[in-house]
């Protein structure tokens, strides 16, 4: 038992050193430094896209919210015409009505072309 213990010390002791002796040895003389890594810009700085990328107001969508005692309506709206109703009841989960006819709405295999909305309710989010 002694002997084993002992053998154990003396791996763990020639482990040690070998981990200690490289650390020590000098780095090769041709190696290229890290270029430095710039400032975060200030709070106050607008990060300004390029024209190509810049976005476009018109599609972002015009929110009106609803306050009903049992619920809350949120109409989503892009160039003035409603594409999606958010409804959050007072108990339970918010569920979507999405208007199919619409060209800012996207279509749905099951729609059928019903024209009838099924209230979606959101499985998933990430």
């Amino acid at each position: 038992m002694r002997s084993a213990t002992l053998l154990f010390l003396c791996g763990n002791l020639i482990w040690i050193s070998s981990l200690v002796s490289a650390q020590t040895q000098s780095q090769p003389d041709n190696l290229i430094p890290l270029p430095e890594i710039p400032d975060p810009p200030s709070t106050g700085e607008e990060h300004a896209l390029p024209p190509e990328l810049e976005l476009d107001p018109s599609l972002e969508p015009e929110i009106t919210i609803h306050e009903g005692k049992d619920e809350t309506i949120e109409e989503y709206r892009v160039n003035g015409e409603l594409y999606m109703i958010k409804i959050t009841p007072r108990i339970g989960k918010p569920y979507y009505l999405l208007n199919r006819r619409s060209a800012a709405g996207t279509t749905h295999r099951g729609d059928m072309e019903s024209g009838v909305s099924v209230p979606m309710w959101q499985i998933y989010r990430f």
